[in-house]
């Protein structure tokens, strides 16, 4: 008897495809760093209050939680995709993170200065809460950001299995989403060249990442 048609839609690729995919972007991550340079001899270095120093700052925190978060499901999954992806964003962000703490070492920058995302407020009028209303929390920064809250990744440390996989991948696609706003933010505010092709870097990346979390979840059957 012949087979029954699979469902239509999205099914997961194969642990190997994943691997490939996330190698390249990790690989393109890397370049971009590593391979542009900072301006040219004698040149200002940015600023406390610049597009440059604030994202820097901003994506140590973002960064920060995206490795502790997949650290913690590659250490449980039973998954080759999900623990290949896992593995690709700690190693790829936790590198970058290294990267953005260089930067204002370099620079003679304090490594936090001021609420996130104020550099953002500070330089692109599109982005500042109007009038006279209250700045958000940080707590409601971080939630612009896309940032997990504790509640969120207790959860997910209690659950096992595909619910595990399938909390961690929604979690994750919300947090690369949340980076790519500022990412496009010092494309457009900033002027260091280094940086720039970093933060390239990081959208090409983040969103490679997003779709690969998306066909995963489709492949899983996740939900909601």
């Amino acid at each position: 008897m012949t087979s029954p048609e699979p469902a239509t839609g999205r099914t997961l690729p194969p642990w190997w495809a994943v691997l490939l995919v996330a190698l390249a972007v990790a690989a393109l991550a890397f370049a971009v760093g590593r391979f542009s340079t900072f301006g040219a001899e004698g040149a200002a270095a940015p600023t406390s209050g610049s597009p440059e120093a604030g994202f820097a700052r901003d994506m140590q925190l973002h960064h920060g939680q995206a490795v502790e978060m997949a650290m913690d499901i590659y250490r449980t999954t039973q998954n080759d995709g999900v623990r290949v992806l896992a593995y690709d964003i700690a190693t790829t962000q936790s590198a970058q993170k290294g990267e953005f703490y260089d930067w204002l070492v370099k620079w003679g920058l304090p490594q936090t200065s001021g609420p996130l995302m104020a550099w953002m407020d500070a330089a692109d009028s599109s982005h500042q809460h109007g009038g006279g209303a209250a700045r958000p929390t940080d707590a409601e920064l971080m939630t612009q950001m896309g940032m997990a809250s504790a509640d969120e990744i207790a959860a997910m440390r209690a659950q096992s299995g595909t619910a595990a996989d399938c909390t961690f991948l929604g979690l994750m696609i919300r947090h690369h989403e949340g980076a790519l706003p500022m990412a496009q933010a010092l494309l457009r505010l900033g002027h260091e060249p280094r940086a720039l092709a970093v933060a390239q870097g990081v959208i090409a990346t983040q969103s490679a990442e997003i779709d690969l979390m998306t066909s995963l979840r489709a492949g899983l059957g996740c939900t909601g």
